[in-house]
């Protein structure tokens, strides 16, 4: 059985990130990572469905094992994805979304060069802005910080293997255009370093 692919997506608030992962679950090629965190569940997650709850010890503890994926600290408190949960998918054949931060992406990159990297945008940076206040949830503090954000993390979009433009009602298309990124990088050399040997091989 061929391996599932790692799909790495990040983009900047206001891309739609759960909407557009939530049309490429609905296929069954795609499953998507749950992460481990230490911080305290919030009314209504569930443990293996929102997020793996456990302390900071034994966090520590599988980091020291070498049982992270990849794994940041935010506001005191780890989040990562579990090595184990992610191999299983793959092994499985099918394909393993992780949504994270571009840091979280440039460590996966560097220690599984293998993954596909998408990064997810709207249309353009005033599409973005118009998008989050018309939210009418975040105080201009809030929108402010994460429109700098925004600069910093598409810095990094050379980095990424591809680039998808999340249009006004488009989520459907575009997760059709991942769905597409991730078959073409099925068919990349790169993953077929054998193919004139086997070729032969009858």
């Amino acid at each position: 059985m061929e391996k599932g692919l790692l799909v790495v997506i990040s983009g900047p608030a206001g891309s739609g990130k759960g909407t557009v992962i939530a049309e490429l679950l609905k296929s069954e090629d795609f499953v998507y990572s749950v992460s481990a965190t230490t911080r305290a569940p919030r009314p209504g997650e569930v443990h293996g469905k929102n997020y793996y709850f456990i302390t900071k010890e034994e966090f520590q503890q599988r980091i020291d094992a070498g049982e992270m994926l990849e794994y940041t600290c935010y506001c005191q408190n780890f989040y990562g994805t579990p090595l184990r949960e992610a191999l299983a998918v793959m092994e499985s054949g099918k394909n393993l979304i992780l949504e994270i931060e571009v840091e979280g992406a440039m460590n996966v990159k560097r220690l599984y060069p293998e993954s596909v990297l998408i990064m997810l945008l709207p249309p353009s940076f005033s599409v973005q802005e118009a998008r989050l206040r018309g939210r009418g949830t975040e105080t201009e503090e809030v929108i402010q910080a994460r429109l700098t954000r925004t600069r910093e993390e598409v810095a990094l979009v050379g980095e990424y293997d591809y680039i998808v433009y999340n249009h006004q009602g488009g989520a459907a298309a575009c997760a059709e255009d991942i769905r597409a990124a991730v078959r073409a990088d099925r068919c990349a050399i790169r993953r077929h370093p054998d193919a004139e040997k086997l070729y032969f091989e009858d």
